[in-house]
């Protein structure tokens, strides 16, 4: 029996585009568009959009395929990218408005985590919900991993907007994840 290669080791498809191959170059969008949409997706509403968005994020990827030094994944590489393509498109759009981290006051508390029934795609929904700059920050920090020091760079803000729009997110998200739930299980 054979055993086909699932191409965890891209080097040579990564090889055979940065030689101009096209039929590599397509491996790789075929391997990595589902993701990259997804990730799109989080950060821009609409469906349209968040493909434009990736498709742009491909040609910076192959524009700039000979300067991935192959020092981590791949993959997270080509993410790094449509993060920043779907930030990039967020401003253009304006869509980018952050809350004073003034406005939190100091005595409220980090809102309680409670489990929830809902499908990944009723929390899209209610992801989407969320001010842009509220969703912006809580993907990056909930989803992607970045830190707030990151976030703070990436989105040009101070440390202290990203950690108020994080709050601020959780709490709106919370709230409207309690109300699905009331309606779901009728109050108690």
């Amino acid at each position: 029996m054979k055993v086909v290669s699932l191409h965890k080791n891209y080097a040579k498809l990564i090889d055979r585009s940065l030689k101009g191959d096209r039929r590599a170059q397509h491996q790789l969008y075929e391997l990595f568009a589902p993701k990259m949409l997804s990730v799109c997706r989080q950060y821009v509403k609409n469906m349209d959009q968040a493909e434009e968005v990736m498709l742009s994020g491909f040609l910076k990827v192959f524009v700039n395929l000979g300067s991935f030094r192959s020092e981590g994944s791949f993959e997270g590489w080509i993410r790094r990218i449509m993060v920043n393509e779907a930030l990039s498109f967020l401003r253009k759009q304006q869509r980018l408005k952050f809350s004073d981290p003034e406005e939190m006051s100091s005595h409220e508390l980090p809102v309680a985590y409670v489990e929830s029934e809902l499908e990944v795609e009723e929390i899209q929904r209610l992801i989407d919900q969320l001010p842009e700059g509220y969703k912006t920050v809580f993907v990056l920090y909930a989803v992607e991993g970045y830190k707030h020091s990151e976030i703070a760079e990436l989105l040009q803000i101070s440390e202290s907007t990203s950690k108020t729009q994080l709050f601020k997110a959780r709490k709106l998200l919370q709230s409207k994840v309690d109300q699905v739930n009331k309606l779901s299980y009728g109050s108690n």
